[in-house]
């Protein structure tokens, strides 16, 4: 099964639909959103135009908190997990962390309680393993301060790739 990771994509729907038409092509149906989606109507462009799960914390800048968990109960295909959460994917026997703070992330790696973290904010591909744990950010979707990128996990092999989205 192949995940798109995806972090900071900062209302950018452009590159937001550049996105979607790659995990479209690919088949991919889970989607993990590391926070900073912003507005609340770009969660809800997401749960329109995205045909799978959408897994979601919170960032520092996604605004109106109420109005997502509104978003969240319309559309049961997005899992609103707070400032942190883990994912539960069927199929997958794999402990998942997501959070937007690097800290955070590196704090549930550090308790070796999850097989794989996933975190944004700082915008910087990131790849590394912390004791028994694979810390991973997918970079910026809206392409500030980096490189427009996202990534796509296949569970299976275990293998990522970072999609940059000006070659994609």
């Amino acid at each position: 099964m192949k995940i798109a990771i995806v972090s900071d994509s900062h209302d950018n729907i452009p590159n937001i639909d550049k996105m979607l038409g790659y995990t479209k092509n690919e088949k991919i149906n889970i989607m993990l959103h590391c926070g900073d989606v912003c507005a609340p109507s770009v969660l809800e462009y997401l749960a329109k135009k995205f045909t799978g799960e959408i897994y979601h914390v919170y960032g520092n800048v996604d605004g109106d908190r109420e109005m997502m968990e509104k978003i969240s109960k319309k559309y049961s295909s997005v899992h609103l997990l707070g400032d942190e959460g883990t994912v539960k994917i069927k199929g997958i026997n794999l402990k998942i962390g997501i959070v937007h703070y690097p800290g955070k992330a590196r704090e549930m790696a550090a308790s070796a309680n999850y097989d794989i973290a996933f975190y944004g904010h700082n915008h910087r591909p990131w790849d590394e393993v912390v004791r028994k744990t694979r810390l991973i950010n997918p970079g910026t979707l809206a392409g500030l301060f980096q490189k427009a990128t996202f990534a796509i996990w296949d569970t299976e092999s275990g293998k990522l790739e970072l999609k940059v989205l000006e070659i994609i």
